[in-house]
């Protein structure tokens, strides 16, 4: 009986956590539909935040690859007074990176809904 209450108080702190996780990153970054992203990106800092060998099989046109697991060493190569469009594959790895840039200061950050998966824009590859 122990056990069973020992995990359930588990199961409970990581929902707790999940969900302060959640309204904290939806208060300071704004999640865009394709579209809106669309709108927007041309006048930001359009940032891939995966890692370089996905960068390089396909990225959105005009983006710079910045890899979350580089985020902090590289904060320089962006402007804190300049808005700032990030994505990744799926839109979890974004919303962490607009956590990390959000504590150094970035004010305007946006990501792309679902991620480069759901783009259907123009893309680059490398050759």
């Amino acid at each position: 009986m122990n056990t069973l209450y020992f995990l359930l108080i588990i199961i409970g702190a990581i929902i707790v956590y999940s969900v302060i996780t959640w309204l904290y990153q939806k208060r300071i970054v704004k999640t865009l539909t394709e579209e809106q992203f669309r709108e927007g990106y041309r006048k930001a800092q359009l940032i891939d935040v995966r890692e370089q060998n996905e960068f390089d099989a396909g990225h959105i046109l005009g983006a710079r690859n910045i890899p979350i697991s580089q985020m902090k060493t590289r904060l320089k190569e962006l402007r804190p007074d300049k808005p700032v469009y990030l994505y990744c594959q799926s839109g979890l790895r974004s919303g962490r990176a607009a956590q990390l840039l959000h504590r150094k200061g970035y004010k305007e950050l946006s990501h792309l809904q679902g991620g480069f998966k759901k783009w259907g824009g123009k893309i680059k590859t490398k050759n």
